[in-house]
């Protein structure tokens, strides 16, 4: 199975904001891109993959990346260390996919340790390396390739990160406006401006977009391409569509989805407690939040939001 595959870089347009679903470790597979697809949603990543034991074991190949005819514009986001290794995951993936992206955010210690994430805003030469591999071992030209970034305490060193990885042939630059430090704090806009100001490829602004209105707002303070969401699309899967929370229609969207993908039941049901944290009352999430079926979850959902 062959996609249809377009450049997605030419998804970005003068004065549109493009809509971008964030890669959420076990959230943002194949069903949950269907459904937020459907309520507006331009692009979306896949979870991060691990390059290494993707590239080596089928098995890890097939439990970690599913997709189909319908899940594009798709980005399949990988951590990587080593340029050989990230292009062969590429060269794996690039007939299904629209491009890859290289995760240089993840603030997590395991990450940091195996040498992955965030630790790559520090590593420049690496990261040319990387984006230079990928490039010259992919021969379609349409085939993007991008990266997420954190930002550095001194923004000076991440302009000139992204004017390196820019060199290197970066098709666009995703920036989480915190350092990798930094959890909760307020983004910082005014770094993703800069960012955006010396740039000439697109740039994207992630952190703290919980609704479409978050979503002008750090268009208007950053002037940014796209926007990218992650617990805003979990809380609310038609954020992007406008809706301040999420709709009984886009919860049974998730259910029909969700069985015809076989979704397992973990999964089905962490997504509909996000997706009703803001409708439920704290006596309903006592009730629905230890349901342990799937048929019992349908039925509580029939129950009480009958469509």
């Amino acid at each position: 199975m062959t996609m249809d595959l377009k450049n997605p870089v030419d998804l970005f347009q003068p004065g549109r904001v493009l809509k971008i679903c964030a890669p959420m470790v076990r959230y943002s597979k194949l069903a949950f891109r269907t459904l937020v697809r459907k309520y507006e949603c331009d692009l979306c990543f896949t979870p991060m993959i691990i390059a290494e034991s993707f590239v080596k074991s089928i098995k890890a190949r097939d439990s970690e990346f599913t997709t189909n005819q319908a899940d594009g514009p798709l980005i399949v986001q990988f951590a990587a260390n080593d340029p050989q290794v990230l292009a062969d995951a590429a060269s794996i993936v690039s007939p299904f996919a629209d491009g890859v992206d290289l995760n240089c955010g993840c603030p997590q210690r395991w990450a940091v340790a195996e040498g992955y994430g965030a630790c790559l805003i520090n590593k420049p030469e690496l990261l040319r390396d990387m984006l230079r591999q990928v490039r010259n071992q992919i021969e379609n030209p349409n085939f993007s390739v991008s990266i997420k970034i954190r930002i550095h305490k001194d923004i000076k060193t991440t302009v000139e990160l992204c004017r390196k990885a820019e060199a290197a042939g970066v098709s666009w630059v995703t920036v989480h406006g915190r350092t990798a430090e930094e959890r909760h704090q307020s983004v910082h806009y005014d770094a993703i401006k800069i960012i955006k100001e010396n740039m000439s490829i697109p740039v994207v602004a992630n952190g703290d977009i919980k609704n479409l209105k978050d979503a002008a707002t750090t268009h208007q303070a950053t002037g940014v391409d796209g926007v990218m969401a992650a617990r805003g699309l979990l809380a609310n899967p038609a954020m992007f569509a406008g809706y301040e929370e999420t709709p009984l229609a886009c919860i049974w969207d998730w259910v029909d989805i969700a069985l015809e993908h076989g979704t397992p039941f973990t999964c089905f049901h962490h997504h509909l407690m996000y997706m009703m944290e803001r409708i439920t009352s704290q006596q309903e999430k006592k009730v629905f939040n230890v349901l342990s079926s799937t048929s019992a979850v349908v039925d509580y959902l029939h129950e009480h939001y009958g469509l």
